[in-house]
């Protein structure tokens, strides 16, 4: 049920999601007429803006970070006309109550979007409140990082949930915004033909990639003290490995979709302190070539030493019913060959070959989802070449392709915070995080670096433009499996 509000607040309004993604995303759901009508969006953050100069700012945003096909002149006029912005420290109570005048009047209901250091949520919350800002038809979203381990979390969850209940709190996780992640669950449960072997019976392994060629950017003094493993896995990775390995919900709605997500967390398997050297791979970048461009080594672009992993790769189980003995193997690393997000699933092989005695050779199947940067789905299957088969028959694995980017080419794909936004401006849910999730992902993941520092593992060197340390292919081999790489 879709309940709007009338105002929208963006904390961290000059930052650079805001410019690359939020100002270009809620302008697309402005321009489309989605947008509440008489929806006002007021920035905020410690630069000294008034109204008159944001509206440039956010101009200049929208004139670089939004595609050509999309900018029209009287739609960025009118867009900019919903826009207001006051300064404010938002570590200083003192500042709110000029920003809830801003604001202005909130019984029609009040969004805030909420992209700042995580040391700035506690003394923000308790602005908020003090201004009158949280009350009951507020919500709030949280942008990640939401804490770097299970005791940090805890503690900016408890200071949220002092002024906003669960139902009001919309932890995000852009993936979840993703057409092509959504469409896991069209796949799985608008077909009929997959769950019969969704399960331990039917899948020998998953592989979960999200390789990225860039390296630190404007990201070192964030990524350096997180790492690849909180960076990528405790959230991305994590979300997909729950679309994948969780049960059918009963409706399609935020409580029956993220119960059953939960229960996959609750059975991932606790990686222990022994376990750990011979199930995990850490790496670090070293420098070498990306796309035929020569690049610095992590230490040298960072400028500093450090132990911090910049690639990680992971053996991990579902134990309960559905997927015991089904091993999930996960990756993420920076400067890798190629920037993509990919779910690759093998089915077992058959059980019997009639075509071993005449020289056919059976692959076992697999079904591969793209998420990035193409979105498709592809089936490989086993096929008959053409020929006489005196000498034999030969069989080949050939590709079934769904690409979503042709079979919807008239439909504008969004990107995924238009979506969010929109669900956030609308009270729905579905996409966003509970924190029971949350708190069960870093459960998993704080096991997995305690398990770092009982064996002193160091990451492992890797070169630029490369998959990672070999002993990231040795972690798959020696189960007679191989990485599914481009």
């Amino acid at each position: 049920m879709r309940d709007p509000v009338g105002k929208l607040l963006l904390f961290g309004a000059t930052g650079d999601l805001a410019q690359r993604m939020l100002l270009p995303s809620l302008y697309g759901l402005h321009a489309d007429g989605l947008l509440p009508e008489g929806l006002t969006i007021t920035g905020t953050a410690r630069s000294d803006h008034d109204d008159v100069s944001y509206r440039k700012f956010a101009k200049h945003a929208l004139d670089e970070f939004l595609p050509e096909d999309r900018k029209d002149d009287k739609a960025v006029k009118t867009f900019l006309d919903r826009i207001g912005y006051q300064a404010l420290d938002a570590s200083k109570v003192e500042g709110f109550p000029a920003l809830a005048e801003k604001v202005g009047d909130v019984s029609g209901g009040l969004a805030i979007f909420l992209s700042t250091a995580p040391f700035l949520f506690e003394p923000t919350i308790k602005g908020l409140e003090s201004a009158g800002l949280a009350g009951p038809r507020t919500r709030i979203g949280l942008e990640k990082p939401l804490g770097y381990d299970l005791a940090s979390s805890k503690e900016i969850n408890d200071a949220v949930a002092i002024a906003f209940p669960e139902d009001r709190t919309f932890r995000i996780d852009h993936y979840l915004g993703k057409e092509t992640v959504q469409n896991i669950l069209a796949l799985r449960f608008g077909n009929s033909f997959f769950e019969p072997v969704w399960n331990a019976q039917g899948i020998d392994n998953i592989q979960i990639t999200v390789a990225e060629t860039v390296g630190l950017e404007e990201r070192a003094g964030y990524y350096d003290t997180a790492g690849a493993l909180r960076d990528m896995v405790a959230n991305h990775i994590l979300q997909l490995v729950a679309l994948i390995a969780m049960e059918p919900p009963a409706r399609f709605d935020g409580t029956a979709i993220r119960d059953e997500k939960a229960k996959v967390f609750r059975s991932l398997r606790r990686i222990k302190p022994e376990e750990a050297p011979h199930v995990t791979v850490t790496g670090q970048y070293g420098a070498g070539a990306v796309n035929g461009e020569i690049v610095k080594s992590y230490i040298d672009e960072l400028g500093k030493p450090s132990t911090t992993e910049t690639f990680v790769a992971i053996k991990a189980h579902v134990d309960n019913w559905r997927w015991q003995g089904v091993p999930f193997y996960l990756r993420t690393g920076k400067r890798m060959p190629t920037r993509h997000s990919e779910i690759a699933i093998q089915f077992k092989a058959v059980p019997h070959s009639m075509f071993a005695s005449r020289g056919g050779l059976l692959q076992p199947n697999m079904l591969i989802i793209r998420l990035q940067p193409e979105e498709y789905v592809q089936l490989l299957v086993m096929a008959k070449e053409p020929g006489l088969d005196r000498d034999g028959i030969r069989l080949r694995e050939v590709p079934l392709n769904l690409s979503l980017d042709a079979e919807f080419a008239g439909t504008r794909r969004r990107i995924a915070y238009e979506r969010l936004l929109l669900d956030l401006i609308e009270g729905d849910p579905t996409l966003f995080v509970r924190r029971d999730e949350v708190e069960a992902q870093w459960e998993w993941i704080d096991a997995i670096r305690a398990g770092w520092v009982a064996n002193d593992m160091k990451p492992k060197p890797y070169g630029s433009g490369t998959w990672g340390p070999s002993a990231a292919i040795a972690l798959t081999e020696r189960d007679g499996v191989t990485w599914q790489d481009d």
